[in-house]
C-alpha cells in the first residue's frame, strides 16, 4: 500500500488530523463517564438523596439497581472504542428516558435539561474521537 494510501486510511480510522481535537474528545468521554460511574454506584448504594429522588419521581426504589445496572452496560459500551457508537446510541436513550421522567414530574428546568446537556456532551467527546462519525455527520463548525 502507498504511503499517502496508509496515511488515508489512518485519518479516515481516526477521522481527524488534530491531536487536540483527539484529546478534547476523550476528555468529554472521560467527564461523561466519571459523572455516569458515580450515578450508577449511587444508584447501586442508593443513599437518603437517591431514595428521595425515586420517590419525587415517582419511581420505586427497588428498580434502582436494574436501572444502574442498565447505565453500566451502556457507560462500558460507550468506552471501549470498538462499541463506543452503540454506548453513545444506547445512553441517548438512556438520557431521553431521564429527561422524559423529569418531564413528567415536573422538574425544575435544570434537572430535566441535565440529561440532554449530558449527552450533548457525550455525543461531543465520541465524534471528536471516532472520525468515521464524520462521514455520517458532516459538520462545518469553522469552515
Amino acid at each position: 500500500m502507498p504511503i499517502d494510501a496508509q496515511q488515508e486510511n489512518r485519518e479516515s480510522s481516526t477521522g481527524s488530523k488534530s491531536k487536540a481535537a483527539l484529546w478534547i474528545g476523550w476528555i468529554l468521554t472521560v467527564l461523561t463517564t466519571l459523572f455516569m460511574l458515580f450515578d450508577t454506584f449511587a444508584h447501586y448504594a442508593m443513599p437518603q438523596p437517591v431514595v428521595d429522588a425515586f420517590v419525587r419521581l415517582g419511581l420505586p426504589a427497588s428498580r434502582s439497581a436494574v436501572l444502574a445496572t442498565i447505565e453500566l452496560i451502556c457507560v462500558a459500551l460507550y468506552v471501549v472504542p470498538q462499541t463506543a457508537v452503540l454506548g453513545a446510541v444506547l445512553l441517548t436513550g438512556y438520557f431521553g428516558g431521564a429527561t422524559a421522567i423529569h418531564l413528567r414530574a415536573g422538574s425544575p428546568l435544570f434537572e430535566t435539561v441535565f440529561p440532554v446537556i449530558l449527552g450533548g456532551i457525550a455525543w461531543a467527546g465520541i465524534y471528536l474521537r471516532e472520525g468515521r462519525l464524520h462521514r455520517l455527520i458532516p459538520a462545518r463548525i469553522c469552515s
